[in-house]
């Protein structure tokens, strides 16, 4: 197994992600690799808080959102045009 982290999360699969999410999007989403996260937990020091789900560390979104300093969710133009999303001028 491999602790390459792949790709960073693009702001599109940020904002859609589901309401918790597993330890290693957590860490692409820092642009980390698991083990990193994993040493981080063990120190205490991981950017936001994890719940620990038996053997496994799970993040809820929220928390992952606000560690990266986003507050809120943007509206993306193509989400205008397929009426996912209210505009200002409705």
């Amino acid at each position: 197994m491999t602790s390459h982290a792949g790709a960073p999360l693009t702001f599109r699969e940020i904002f859609n992600l589901p309401v918790s999410v597993d330890l290693k999007t957590a860490a692409r989403a820092f642009g980390m690799c698991p083990g990193t996260a994993y040493r981080l937990i063990a120190l205490d020091s991981f950017p936001c808080p994890t719940v620990r789900v038996g053997r496994r560390h799970r993040v809820l979104t929220v928390d992952l959102l606000h560690a990266l300093g986003i507050e809120e969710r943007p509206v993306f133009a193509d989400e205008i045009a397929d009426g996912v999303a209210l505009t200002l001028f409705d």
